[in-house]
């Protein structure tokens, strides 16, 4: 497998495009984007669990089911939730770009992210959704622009291929996402678009996509906050011409082991663009009797804000990430229980067997001052290991979110 440019336009016969349409407020930035495969797709998606959820979400529950979507429309700057006319306006994002793209209303899977609570100008999207549209027949940047299309309060687009061989073809698969804060996904991450052109049927589709989520956007947390917006959808046109995959059998496996590759790179860009993050964190949990198990703790930990603090300011209080372990709702003996952590100058022991240990607090301090921190915990009773990513919290988490709306 190897990472390769294009992201979403990567795999054969996609387009994408993305502008500005005067949603926000500020000009420089795009706020409206397409992706789209002329050619037929299987696709599938998973979305919020929040009770509370967008326009989009629900219209996207009810269109997913048929499996056959081929294009995706996404705004930034307004979430089309909880506001007036919100299911009457993703039935507009989704009407009209059917109609400028000529194919069936349910063809297209629509997604919004920003401010909830406003009305959505969906007139300005119906009246640039044709412009948009024609710049999908130049679309060498057509993924870059729709990546920056659908960003918020991110610092950094997310955008990544992959490439891989599959029953003597090659596979690829390319992916945009947005997400930096409101994010403790249970289902996927903020909003992410993944586009394959490997030929697979929807049913096969749904699954791998399933089986990654849970070990990739599901072990990720910025700050505890599950988005009423959260969309995660694939679309697979089949042009690699690879053996069709309706089953799970090798060639299936080699297809998820790239799709869970791909969104760990996406889920780790996400944890690290945390807003006003300075510290990516990555904790694996060790020798536990069951990966659920081990994946609840580490998430545990990461989603600690005494835990995430602590990473901020380089302390190396080991005792917040064993109090995170202990109300986590799974059972080990706390006795049992070692502790490191380690970046890339190197690793230190900071608990033994649920105790405290003498170490140097000077290689501590400059271990946690590196941007990416590790934490490992061994809970020394069985052979399963989990790892989630987090972020630390800063002042300025505080200072974007406080004013986020205004």
């Amino acid at each position: 497998m190897n990472y390769i440019e294009g992201g979403v336009c990567a795999p054969k016969g996609f387009t994408a495009a993305g502008m500005h349409v005067g949603i926000r407020a500020n000009k420089e930035k795009n706020d409206l984007m397409v992706i789209f495969s002329m050619h037929p797709c299987s696709s599938a998606g998973i979305f919020t669990k929040n009770i509370v959820c967008s326009g989009p979400v629900k219209l996207n529950r009810k269109n997913i089911i048929a499996g056959n979507a081929c294009a995706f429309i996404a705004n930034s700057g307004i979430a089309n939730a909880c506001c007036p006319n919100c299911n009457e306006n993703a039935l507009r994002m989704q009407h009209a770009a059917a109609q400028a793209l000529k194919i069936e209303n349910e063809q297209v899977l629509v997604a919004s992210t920003g401010i909830i609570g406003v009305r959505l100008p969906v007139e300005k999207i119906e009246n640039n959704i044709s412009e948009l549209v024609s710049r999908l027949e130049n679309s060498a940047e057509g993924s870059n622009e729709a990546a920056l299309a659908i960003m918020t309060t991110d610092t950094r687009k997310k955008e990544f291929a992959i490439s891989g061989e599959i029953s003597g073809k090659t596979v690829t698969i390319g992916g945009i996402a947005k997400g930096s804060g409101m994010i403790h996904p249970n289902m996927g991450t903020m909003l992410c678009f993944l586009t394959t052109d490997c030929l697979i049927s929807a049913s096969m589709l749904d699954k791998a996509l399933r089986n990654v989520c849970d070990v990739t956007f599901n072990r990720i947390s910025v700050d505890g906050d599950t988005s009423t917006n959260d969309s995660m959808m694939i679309l697979a046109n089949g042009l690699a011409c690879n053996n069709f995959i309706t089953e799970e059998n090798d060639d299936f496996i080699l297809f998820e082991s790239m799709l869970r590759d791909l969104c760990t790179r996406i889920a780790r860009a996400m944890a690290a663009d945390g807003e006003g993050a300075k510290h990516l964190i990555t904790c694996t949990v060790l020798n536990s009797s069951s990966e659920q198990k081990a994946s609840h703790i580490a998430k545990s930990i990461i989603s600690s804000n005494l835990t995430k603090t602590a990473i901020f300011g380089c302390d190396a209080n080991w005792g917040r990430v064993l109090c995170a372990m202990g109300y986590s709702g799974e059972k080990f003996n706390p006795d049992a229980v070692d502790i490191y952590f380690r970046s890339d100058i190197g690793t230190i022991k900071v608990c033994e067997n649920g105790i405290g240990v003498n170490f140097d607090e000077t290689l501590a301090k400059e271990i946690l001052l590196r941007p990416e921190i590790e934490i490992l915990a061994n809970i020394n009773e069985g052979k399963y290991s989990a790892t989630c990513w987090g972020c630390d919290m800063t002042y300025d988490y505080i200072s974007i979110n406080g004013d986020y709306r205004t």
